[in-house]
Parts: C-alpha cells; structure tokens; sequence
C-alpha cells in the first residue's frame, strides 16, 4: 500500500530529458487519477536539468512542507567533462562554438585545478539558466541573444574528484552546496586549464540523505500508484 495520508517523500531517478516539471507533473497526475480527486500537492527539493539524470526528491501531501529544508541539503553529483571544446551553455543544450588546445595540459595541471575548487568560492551561474534577471529566466535573455549579467553567489564544493584516464573526457565526482551549478565548474575548470571544456554528462547520485540506489524509475511510481491501493490525502 502506497500511504499518502500523512504527507511521503519519495525518490525518482529521473530521465534523460525529462523537465523535474515533468516528473512532478507525472506523478501528481496518477494520483490524482488513482485518487479520484481534482488536485494533489507534489513538489520537488532541487531541480535537475533536462540533460542530468538521477535523483530527484519528491514531496507528496503533506511533506511539501519540508521541501525548503530538503532543498538545502548538500548534494553529489558525477558526470564528464570534455575539454578542448565549449558551447554557449556550458552543456550540450547548445552546439560547440570554439576549440582550444589541450596538448598543454598535464597531470600536474590537473591536480592543481581540481584543487583549486575546494571549499567556499563565488560562482556566476550560466547564462542559460533559471535565475531570475529582472523578473525573466535567465534562459530567455540568453535564447534571445541578449546579454545579461547575472550575480555571483557563495558556493562550496567539499568533495572533487576527478579520472583523467579516457583524457580529454574527464569523469568526476563532486559534493557541493545548494546552488552549485555543475556546468559552471565545467567552464571553469577548462578556463583555469588555459583551454575550455564542456559538461557532456551529469548524474546526481545523492541529496542531503537520501541516495540514488534508494531511487525507482518514473514508471515503477506509477505502476505502484496505479497497482496499488493509495491511501488518500
């Protein structure tokens, strides 16, 4: 039985693509359905762009109250970056637009730029973005070809590890604070390497203490909301 009365969390891996909208909307759509009524509250703690996957933390119900605290929670994400080249939006949302030399960069070089990230640091979000400028998305500036400037803010990253060994895709692990934007350490990391990179792949694997292992398909929630009796709200 999937008891809702009292408010649950639940863990989705989400997929690629896939809007944390969309996820919400899914769900909240098949309980309404299995419920019979016309609304149920779901929201997520941390959103995920369309092109990462892995966990995101819904909050059915009740539990909607704690999304604030659960959205503050440290994360760990993993992923690659491909040096050499970059896009516009840091990812692959957008086509590559420059290449840069990589012959110059070492192990030596690698090491001291991975350490370069740890601990509290400023960090300017992406240009392709939801921050808010003036009351519109970043995005839409940026979609527009329109310049913005967006403010830096106070992040920290407390865990970075990186395998250089498919270079120049490195693969890395990092655990940083709410707000940390992983496509802006990829830029980063190629700018302080004298190239450039690009985030090709990114998988948030934890969020405060909840784990991706814990975490079910979207269709393995709605085969249980729709398989099972829901208790309602």
């Amino acid at each position: 039985m999937l008891d809702i009365q009292d408010g649950l969390t639940i863990l989705v891996d989400k997929p690629y693509q896939w809007t944390s909208f969309d996820v919400v909307n899914k769900i909240r759509w098949n309980l309404k359905r299995s419920l019979g009524v016309k609304n149920v509250k779901v929201g997520h703690a941390g959103t995920l762009d369309p092109l990462a996957t892995g966990l995101l933390v819904l909050c059915l119900g009740k539990h909607t109250k704690l999304i604030e605290g659960l959205t503050n929670d440290t994360k760990t994400y993993t992923g690659t970056f491909l040096l050499g080249k970059t896009t516009p939006s840091f990812d692959l949302e957008t086509e590559y637009n420059q290449t840069f030399e990589t012959t110059h960069i070492d192990a030596a070089l690698l090491e001291k730029v991975r350490a370069s990230f740890m601990g509290v640091q400023l960090q300017t979000p992406p240009i392709y973005s939801a921050k808010q400028v003036d009351g519109k998305r970043a995005y839409d500036f940026a979609r527009a070809g329109k310049e913005v400037e967006l403010k830096q803010s106070q992040v920290e990253i407390t865990d970075f590890q990186i395998d250089t060994s498919r270079f120049p895709e490195i693969d890395f692990r990092i655990g940083c604070s709410k707000g940390t934007y992983i496509r802006s350490i990829a830029s980063d990391f190629g700018q302080r390497l004298g190239s450039g990179a690009t985030l090709i792949a990114l998988r948030r694997t934890q969020s405060g203490q909840f784990h991706i292992e814990n975490a079910k398909s979207v269709e393995d929630w709605i085969a249980l909301i729709n398989q099972e009796n829901v208790v309602e709200l």
